[in-house]
């Protein structure tokens, strides 16, 4: 009865079943990456051969052949060196691999030439390639510095246009482009000094004129010469006073003035007293515009050329003058 009862409760229960699934495959492993890494490593190989072949003149090729070839080089079979095919420079001259045709292992890759006049030649292809990039930049200079020159000439002129009290005095205000750079000159006009006869306080007039100038040329990087000129009458005073003295305190009072105004004085690169050696009009030293001051923007390469006043220039040179903080130079 018991089992009977057993069997009828063991029939009531669920039958469950375990089905297993198996796998379509296992783990293959990591070879792949390996034999990968190496076809990675054979291509960088390979573009970086190509590069070093674009990058290699055929001197080049022609040196890094014949050294890895045994038939070209002489084999040292000194104990000293590496020995064998490849025995190359060691440390004492026994052990180097040398070549037949040179007697001498190349130490870099440049191109190696065997004639003297070839040599020659290339060096100096090499120094007229210098010479004409140095030319250019130095046009180029020029050519800036001519536009910069032009633009400041328009300024000044509509500055002392612009001015009402100045604007009669526009004729003693000469501008122009010479060699050395940009010249502003202040001129004596027949009634209308800049100076008093003999003296180097100007005239309130002058002084103004002089402002106008240094606000308009203020930003201007290039240096300045300040030059004083007399016309070519003898000053008559007392003492060893004369127009070289006068033409000095004249262009070391319009100095003075451009400080007052503001203008950098690390800009200025020389105060010249040059008395009658200079005159304007050229055919006439009495004329009064000899009397005058100018104030030349020298040009970069006039700054930079290292010509001056005891320098050995070139008869064709711009006269050009050596910086001098300060001092006074009579040419």
């Amino acid at each position: 009865m018991t089992n009977k009862k057993q069997q009828e409760e063991n029939a009531k229960q669920p039958l469950i079943v375990k089905k297993i699934k198996k796998g379509d495959g296992g783990h293959h492993g990591g070879a792949w990456k390996v034999a990968y890494a190496d076809f990675v490593t054979a291509m960088m190989a390979f573009f970086l051969l190509l590069w070093l072949l674009a990058a290699t003149t055929d001197a080049q090729k022609e040196g890094i052949s014949s050294y890895f070839d045994p038939t070209a080089p002489k084999v040292s079979q000194s104990v000293s060196g590496a020995g064998g095919v490849l025995g190359g420079i060691a440390i004492t001259k026994d052990g180097e691999m040398i070549r037949d045709a040179e007697q001498e292992t190349p130490t870099d890759f440049a191109p190696i030439f065997k004639d003297p006049e070839e040599l020659q030649k290339r060096q100096e292809v090499l120094s007229d390639v210098s010479e004409a990039t140095d030319s250019a930049l130095k046009r180029e200079q020029k050519r800036r510095e001519e536009q910069q020159f032009e633009q400041l000439k328009k300024r000044l002129e509509q500055a002392i246009n612009s001015e009402p009290d100045l604007k009669k005095l526009v004729k003693n205000l000469k501008i122009d482009i010479t060699d050395e750079g940009l010249r502003i000159q202040i001129v004596d006009q027949q009634g209308e000094p800049m100076f008093p006869t003999g003296s180097s306080n100007m005239f309130d007039k002058t002084a103004k004129l002089m402002a106008l100038v240094a606000k308009t040329i203020e930003d201007i990087p290039n240096s300045i010469s300040i030059r004083g000129h007399t016309d070519g009458r003898p000053y008559r005073g007392s003492g060893d006073y004369s127009n070289w003295e006068l033409s000095a305190d004249r262009a070391n009072a319009s100095r003075r003035v451009l400080l007052d105004e503001g203008y950098p004085a690390n800009k200025i690169a020389n105060v010249v007293g040059k008395a009658d050696t200079d005159h304007f009009i050229k055919d006439n030293p009495l004329d009064p515009q000899n009397r005058r001051i100018s104030i030349i923007l020298l040009r970069e390469s006039a700054s930079n050329d290292g010509v001056g006043v005891n320098s050995n220039n070139k008869a064709d040179a711009p006269r050009t003058y050596e910086r001098s903080r300060g001092n006074i130079q009579f040419p």
